[in-house]
């Protein structure tokens, strides 16, 4: 079989790929997509229909599979290969993402983290180098087929129930919520005062504030609250650079890296955190090998939750846009606060309250994963690895409100984009292909989730004295 490109009026290619989720195809095998992309093509090309047409060279997994380093980058998506090494640099998430799939056929990676799928091909045209030969499998020989496409026939069901699509109600109301309380925390201090308790009150406030602002910022990230990217940058911006004083570019380079391998090391970067921690089972025995010992790693678990990891964000190397934005966090606060507390006593309370946040950050963020597997690249199916990788915590209206439903960890790693109100909507029908395939899906009480981070980092320890001590 034979697979041709058009070229478009402009010189790009314009590909007759297979489709991916939602999408088929006519009898005379050009793609029907439900969006305007196909459009805007055909509008490039001006009509014209008889272009020159490319022959599309094949190539096997044994050869996509050379081209992973650094310097050659190639990737397959719905069967199609694409050489991304000189566009790496330039990808929005940060080259380090492709970095992590050159070799890999990436066609579930890239469905779930982006937002519209027609425009995000218009920058892949240009990359597509060729096609998998017929009778190569669409993903790799160690990858379940069977699972694959369950779980591509999950999201189509998802998809169809509208499970994509944002209540702009619940988050209006969870915007509101977070500038209610930064008001009445200055109307409070303006009204009475700058006394002990009124302090930690106010503290108390910008606390829950702070981290909802996390919540909301996370989820304008990950593109779930508008229907367009740009709207949804723009809000990350002002909620985690103008309400928190921290890189929203910075963050997203490190968060996406940690979703598209969750748990492996050391690509994902969460779990890459010596010298100050060790976790998992192979980072402790790497420095204990080697001798290493910067702290007193046996005592690691008792400081985890004691160490204000946001502060390290705030030393990054920044953009001058990053600076503009995170000038506005602290002008804002000298001038509501400087009155009352002056500016020794500002920094001081901005930095407090950073560090209560980070306690909260940390059981919320970490009770899903350092408990559950960590391993080198196994390149597995991406089902498979969010799964293994994540664990769920029991559902309530406070489990919810405090962990920004990141107590849905599993259905928000498969679903990157999906608004987080429907999680629970979702979660029987994960539950139910996990079974189906024989794949453990875990969920737990909130309080057990917090002991074992204590019983994780006390194992890993273990490991490292083992390693360290051994002759």
């Amino acid at each position: 079989m034979t697979l041709e490109d058009k070229h478009a009026g402009n010189g790009s290619l314009v590909g007759k790929s297979q489709q991916y989720l939602g999408e088929k195809q006519q009898a005379n095998g050009k793609p029907v997509t439900n969006g305007k992309g196909e459009d805007s093509v055909k509008q490039e090309a001006n009509g014209k229909c008889d272009m020159p047409r490319k022959i599309l060279t094949m190539y096997s997994w044994q050869e996509i599979q050379r081209h992973n380093q650094e310097a050659d980058q190639w990737l397959v998506i719905n069967r199609k290969v694409y050489d991304v090494t000189d566009w790496a640099k330039r990808h929005p998430g940060g080259h380090r993402v492709l970095n992590h799939y050159a070799g890999e056929d990436a066609t579930d990676v890239f469905r779930a983290m982006h937002l519209k799928l027609d425009i995000v091909k218009l920058y892949l045209e240009p990359l597509l180098i060729g096609e998998l030969a017929p009778e190569e499998p669409s993903q790799e020989r160690n990858k379940n087929p069977r699972l694959v496409e369950d779980f591509q026939e999950l999201r189509r069901t998802l998809e169809a129930m509208n499970m994509f699509k944002a209540n702009w109600v619940f988050f209006f109301l969870h915007l509101a919520q977070i500038l209610i309380l930064e008001t009445l925390a200055w109307l409070m201090m303006w009204h009475f005062g700058n006394g002990w308790l009124m302090t930690i009150f106010i503290s108390f406030l910008l606390l829950i504030s702070q981290m909802q602002s996390f919540f909301l910022e996370h989820d304008s990230g990950h593109l779930s609250v508008f229907t367009n990217s740009k709207w949804n940058h723009l809000m990350q911006k002002f909620l985690m650079s103008h309400l928190k004083g921290l890189s929203a570019k910075w963050w997203n380079n490190q968060h996406f890296q940690h979703h598209v391998k969750t748990n492996i090391y050391p690509k994902d970067p969460d779990i890459d955190v010596g010298p100050l921690f060790l976790v998992g089972d192979l980072q402790p025995v790497k420095y204990g090998k080697k001798k290493i010992k910067f702290i007193d790693y046996e005592k690691q678990h008792l400081y985890f939750y004691m160490v204000p990891s946001l502060m390290v964000f705030n030393c990054q190397s920044f953009s001058l846009q990053d600076i503009a934005w995170i000038s506005s966090f602290y002008i804002r606060h000298f001038i509501m606060l400087g009155p009352f507390y002056g500016i020794f006593g500002t920094i001081l309370l901005i930095y407090g309250v950073k560090f209560l946040e980070s306690a909260w950050m940390t059981y919320v963020t970490q009770m899903s994963h350092i408990p559950m597997k960590m391993s080198r690249e196994e390149n597995r199916d991406w089902f498979s690895t969010q799964v293994l990788a994540t664990c769920n915590i029991e559902q309530s209206f406070f489990n919810d409100w405090f962990t920004g439903h990141l107590n849905f960890q599993i259905e928000h790693h498969l679903f990157p984009t999906m608004p987080r109100h429907n999680y629970h909507k979702v979660a029987p029908l994960v539950r139910s292909l996990c079974a189906k395939h024989g794949l453990p899906y875990v969920s737990k009480p909130m309080l057990e989730a917090f002991g074992d981070i204590v019983r994780a980092l006390k194992k890993s320890a273990a490991l490292w004295r083992d390693a360290y001590y051994e002759t």
